[in-house]
């Protein structure tokens, strides 16, 4: 059964394979009174506002979404919207008008839109410069009045949708394209985009029960977020958000593709590949890949290696191009030990804070060239994946090598960043240590079994002191540091939260990898699938539908219904 109402102004109404949605969120924390189009193309753009209307006035009526279809208003008054694919929505009313107009400059830069009639078919196109495409309206019953066709300068550009009941069709186009001819009445395209949604939820988390109230709502938010194959984005791909947080980031597509793998694994290949397809000739991966660009004036941190090995486990049948994988994650691995290594030091460094992912976190604070232990752990992960890649793939010398350097690399770790106590993080430049109150510093625990004894017991104790009834928090609570929406220096955040939790596990210390777990989970299902959370109250903060938070739920509350349905036996 598809999942309940959710608010527009948390999540956006989308479609798989759909660049734009529509939404009241119309740029970076920015709401509008009205629902937008808004498209992902060439970054965020609000191109056309929606506005129910009655005795030609704005009328001030609810509106909210399911999977299957978005509602203004309601019984004999209501508006309601459905995908009938990708770039086509079409919109019903009765005893409601719908004025469909260009978005207001203050909310997308005026540079000329505009529209014109179509004298074969009756349609009217207004035309992005934003965007790069035209958006088709075609009356499929009822009346369509036009509003400043002939208008210049900053005057509104409309058309006003109307009738006792009427029913008309929203496109986003290319380039040219024949007149819209509905195939399906209007009730068949809600309940097939109810049905895709079903589908997908049920591939997906089909564990999902009464234990895991947001499962739904989390599929919701990949699906919702998939966009077709144009631009720089070579592949299906589930951007981070299909709110201002538009892009794939190398790191952030991990936790998507694993939570994907089980019901969709051609999908949750394209995940893990999207990124790769711009690896560039020293073997860096960008910092994120969207319709328009790709960034490279930043990396993100080498987890690929974990996400390989439990990839590996997730897709049936194993890894679909082990070779492509290996040379992928072997280049990606150099990269760091010939570009990402001062001369004679056996540890690399990040360059600046949002290398590590954690763009603010305290041992950034100081200096931007830091030594810090997650990076040296998760290439011991990475090393070790790819000896047992080159073994797999009867490659025995290789295979030998990197599990040496592996080994090296877990001796430099434990040899120039653990104190005795605890591991620091340390300058680059000077070998002076950095921060000290960081959960970075504590993230050498994806280790797990990897770690003397001694040293896994004092990052428990560690990770102890950052967790709250909320999660772990990425900055003690109680360090001068500290601040309640203070991005890496306080908030929960989801990607940290699956793989320490992924460590302490494989460390031996499963009750607290289920307090950690369960509080998580528990924040989630209260306040939905924030970027990140207010590590003392949950409070939700920044993009409020991440697709990596939904992710890291799916995988947390997969794992434990399996957990759960082992101990029932």
């Amino acid at each position: 059964m598809p999942t309940g109402e959710f608010s527009l102004r948390e999540i956006p109404f989308s479609h798989p394979g759909s660049w734009f949605d529509v939404s009241p969120v119309v740029a970076e924390a920015t709401y509008a009174d009205d629902l937008h189009l808004v498209s992902h193309r060439h970054g965020m753009h609000a191109v056309l506002a929606l506005v129910p209307e009655s005795g030609g006035e704005r009328v001030a009526v609810p509106a909210g979404a399911t999977p299957s279809a978005l509602t203004w208003g309601a019984g004999d008054r209501r508006i309601t919207a459905a995908y009938a694919g990708p770039d086509a929505l079409r919109i019903a009313g009765r005893g409601l008008a719908l004025r469909i107009r260009a978005a207001e400059p203050t909310l997308t830069p005026f540079t000329g839109t505009y529209f014109f009639a179509d004298p074969v078919d009756g349609s009217v196109v207004f035309t992005s410069y934003e965007t790069g495409h035209r958006y088709r309206v075609t009356v499929l019953s009822g009346q369509m009045r036009h509003v400043g066709a002939e208008a210049l300068g900053t005057a509104e550009r409309a058309v006003v949708l109307s009738g006792d009941s009427w029913e008309a069709v929203l496109e986003e186009l290319p380039g040219a394209r024949e007149p819209y001819v509905p195939s399906t009445a209007f009730d068949a395209v809600v309940a097939a985009a109810g049905a895709a949604f079903a589908a997908f939820a049920d591939s997906v988390a089909p564990w999902r029960s009464e234990r895991t109230p947001a499962a739904e709502l989390a599929c919701y938010v990949l699906w919702s977020a998939i966009v077709a194959p144009s631009g720089f984005v070579g592949r299906p791909a589930v951007l981070m958000s299909k709110h201002w947080m538009d892009k794939v980031w190398s790191w952030d597509h991990c936790f998507n593709a694993l939570a994907l793998a089980g019901g969709r694994p051609e999908l949750a290949w394209h995940q893990f590949q999207v990124v790769f397809d711009h690896q560039d000739d020293r073997g860096a991966l960008p910092d994120s890949v969207t319709h328009a660009e790709v960034l490279r004036n930043f990396v993100k941190p080498p987890i690929h290696g974990w996400a390989l090995s439990r990839l590996r486990a997730r897709l049936p049948g194993g890894l679909p191009e082990p070779e492509r994988a290996y040379r992928q994650l072997a280049a990606w691995t150099t990269f760091w030990l010939d570009h990402r290594r001062v001369p004679g030091r056996p540890v690399a460094h990040y360059e600046h804070g949002n290398d590590s992912g954690w763009d603010n976190a305290t041992p950034f604070a100081r200096e931007r060239l830091v030594q810090t232990p997650d990076l040296a752990a998760f290439l011991v992960l990475q090393l070790t994946e790819l000896a047992g890649l080159a073994a797999g793939l009867g490659e025995a010398g290789a295979a030998a090598r990197w599990r040496a350097e592996a080994d090296g690399m877990l001796a430099a770790l434990l040899g120039e960043l653990w104190d005795g106590t605890k591991f620091v993080s340390r300058s680059a430049t000077t070998g002076a240590v950095q921060g000290g109150a960081s959960l970075l510093e504590l993230m050498p625990v994806v280790l797990g079994e990897h770690l003397p004894a001694e040293v896994r017991e004092k990052l428990v104790a560690g990770l102890e002191e950052h967790l709250t009834d909320i999660g772990l928090a990425t900055e003690r609570p109680g360090s001068p540091w500290y601040e309640a929406d203070g991005y890496w220096r306080g908030p929960v955040w989801a990607p940290v939260t699956v793989l320490i939790e992924d460590g302490l596990r494989r460390a031996g210390a499963a009750d607290l990898a289920d307090r950690v777990s369960a509080r998580f989970r528990a924040v989630c299902e209260k306040s939905g699938f924030a970027e990140n959370f207010d590590a003392l109250t949950g409070d939700g903060l920044r993009d409020r539908a991440y697709t990596w938070t939904a992710a890291a739920y799916l995988l947390l509350a997969g794992d434990a219904e399996a957990r759960e349905t082992l101990s029932e036996k």
